[in-house]
């Protein structure tokens, strides 16, 4: 399963979830859901938007985990 791993790198860089919603500019309840990995699409660009954020690859922001 491919999850996102947006929490970890947040606490990497020292910044909240809340900073994180609202440079995302969504919903709070899309943005929930995202991050607690409970949506099954993202779209393109915010994986585009998180990377540019969270000064990373789409490598290190999504991840594969075996069930």
């Amino acid at each position: 399963m491919v999850k996102l791993n947006a929490l970890a790198l947040l606490e990497k860089k020292g910044k909240t979830k809340y900073w994180l919603y609202k440079q995302l500019g969504m919903s709070y309840q899309n943005f929930n859901r995202m991050i607690n990995n409970e949506t099954k699409a993202i779209r393109y660009e915010n994986i585009e938007t998180l990377c540019l954020l969270l000064e990373c690859t789409p490598n290190e922001l999504l991840v594969f985990v075996e069930e």
